[in-house]
């Protein structure tokens, strides 16, 4: 019986084929990415520890190894064992149905009580005291549900990377099958190499398009992208709201038509390539009489379906057979997987997106007379950065470090931050402390890491008299110099317990008279420059959230 104490060999289990690598080095991938740390392999099968993951300790997984092959049955990630404050969680090397193969990775489920005793927990798990106190002191703890939902992204992830993988080796083999050529290949492999998040699935399908008209034989190749949110559905990301059909050739179909003939025809999301020549056209059911052959295949993930890929009328009127239908599948396939990888991505940038309204609302709180000041400054932020000739990535994170500048002020007591008067020099050092609690709540969140400087810089100044580390100049970030002015315009034209804002005149002096000294000329510039459109947005957002405030009083 294997022991936890055995020394573990690099992966040499028997299943060493070409697919089986790519899944192990694309979940040690995944997973450290995802987690920090890449995940230990076993073989449910034979009980055998086929590759240690890197910071993973050493405990008895073989007690939860019946657990595991559950895991690998069911077919998607699950907790094996829960002794608090330690968790272990199992997730499948799906590469093929009949995979044993599970990666296990052991995390800490909350933060440790001080002295806590880790005791009874390492010897359920088999684990030797010393080194689970040792393991635990440098790990990050996961709430279960962060824990189960990044592990379902990242198997849905894994899933997708095999099966393009999978796709790839079959597109290499191809050529036999379709009599083809080099285009024909060449498409393939084109579409393979741009499965990227960074474009969207109407480019791809127009390269998909593109060289479809050129391989198969048809006057026209066509395809219909589906909506993938309502119309009137105000809370996501920006998505596709209505159908998208882009062609090449003659095509006699638009949105409507094509729809029909999917009805026709009785497709769905799980529907096999599709052929449809004179025997079924010149039935008189069928719909449309301008369409004498077709092939229609779906761009579909799992349950999911993202649109309907199809080419319409041969090209000689002869008939359209297996050959079209199998390249047009993989294409298909490819385009599904393609679609299905974007919407993850979307609805994982609107989970983001949520957490950090969540944290600016939460900052806002804190202070009613200050209520929408996160907002403001992101949004001032973003035309002064604009105004200084920055690219869209940059007014993305100048935005995001515009909303969360102040989120250290979590950490600030209430009554300092609402004293309607003067602060003593005690409560001023307590307030500037706003700015490392908040680089401390941030630091451990990798997709923060351009908004951090931000968080932490936005009270320098320029001659150096600023805090927390007294930057002068340029040394100062330059994200953080453009919020730096964008908030302080906001403090002063708001309203505050011990005064009204200040009037557009005297605020207009004081940043004259503080650039070279406060703040970066440069900068200041930029603001007069686009003085009128940032009083604009100011006033918009600030008569927005007075009527917001009156319809909840």
């Amino acid at each position: 019986m294997p022991s936890s104490q055995e020394t573990v060999l690099p992966f040499q289990g028997p299943s060493t084929d070409e697919a089986s690598l790519v899944a192990v080095s694309a979940c040690a991938e995944l997973t450290a990415e995802a987690f920090g740390a890449g995940f230990s392999i076993l073989d449910t099968a034979t009980g055998d520890m086929l590759q240690s993951g890197e910071s993973q300790p050493k405990w008895n997984w073989y007690d939860r190894l019946e657990m595991c092959r559950a895991v690998t049955r069911r077919g998607r990630p699950e907790f094996v064992a829960e002794e608090s404050p330690l968790v272990a969680l199992a997730l499948p090397l799906s590469w093929r149905d009949d995979d044993p193969r599970v990666a296990v990775g052991l995390f800490l489920s909350r933060p440790l009580e001080p002295n806590e005793d880790l005791g009874p927990a390492a010897r359920t798990l088999g684990m030797d005291t010393d080194e689970a106190v040792r393991w635990a002191a440098d790990q990050q703890p996961w709430s279960p549900d962060v824990l189960q939902h990044t592990a379902d992204l990242v198997s849905a992830r894994l899933a997708d990377r095999l099966k393009i993988e999978k796709l790839s080796r079959e597109s290499s083999s191809l050529t036999a099958n379709l009599s083809g050529t080099y285009e024909e290949i060449s498409l393939l492999h084109e579409l393979t190499q741009n499965l990227k998040l960074s474009e969207n699935d109407e480019e791809l399908g127009n390269v998909a398009l593109e060289w479809l008209e050129n391989v198969v034989p048809a006057k026209t190749v066509a395809l219909l992208l589906t909506p993938v949110v309502e119309a009137n559905d105000t809370q996501t990301q920006r998505g596709r709201t209505e159908p998208l059909l882009l062609t090449r050739g003659d095509c006699p179909l638009d949105d409507e038509s094509f729809l029909a003939l999917i009805k026709q025809l009785g497709l769905s999301a799980q529907s096999s390539p599709r052929v449809a020549n004179l025997g079924v056209t010149g039935r008189p059911e069928w719909p449309d009489p301008r369409v004498r052959q077709i092939v229609v295949v779906p761009l579909a993930e799992g349950d999911n379906l993202f649109g309907w890929l199809a080419a319409v009328n041969h090209i000689s009127d002869g008939e359209f057979g297996t050959v079209e239908a199998s390249l047009m599948s993989s294409v298909g396939t490819i385009l599904g997987i393609h679609s299905g990888n974007l919407e993850l991505y979307r609805k994982q940038s609107e989970m983001f997106a949520g957490v950090v309204r969540a944290l600016a609302s939460a900052i806002d709180a804190k202070d009613q007379y200050t209520r929408g000041h996160s907002d403001r400054v992101a949004q001032v932020s973003v035309r002064l950065a604009r105004e200084l000739g920055c690219d869209e990535q940059f007014l993305t994170m100048i935005y995001l470090s515009g909303l969360l500048h102040d989120v250290g002020k979590i950490g600030i007591d209430d009554q300092v931050l609402r004293k309607p008067g003067k602060l003593t020099d005690e409560e001023y050092e307590h307030i500037k402390r706003h700015v490392t609690v908040g680089h401390r709540i941030l630091m451990d969140l990798r997709k923060m890491g351009e908004v951090l400087p931000v968080v932490l810089h936005h009270h320098e100044s320029w001659d150096g008299s600023g805090y927390p580390e007294g930057l002068a100049g340029e040394k100062i970030p330059f994200s953080a110099r453009i919020v730096a002015v964008a908030d302080s315009f906001d403090a002063m034209s708001s309203d505050r317990p011990y005064r009204k804002g200040m009037p557009d005149e005297k605020i207009d002096t004081i940043l004259r008279e503080g650039a070279c000294r406060q703040w970066d000329p440069v900068v200041i510039d930029a603001f007069f420059h686009a003085r009128d459109d940032i009083r604009l947005i100011v006033s918009r957002e600030r008569h927005d959230l007075d009527g917001q405030l009156e319809r909840l009083t």
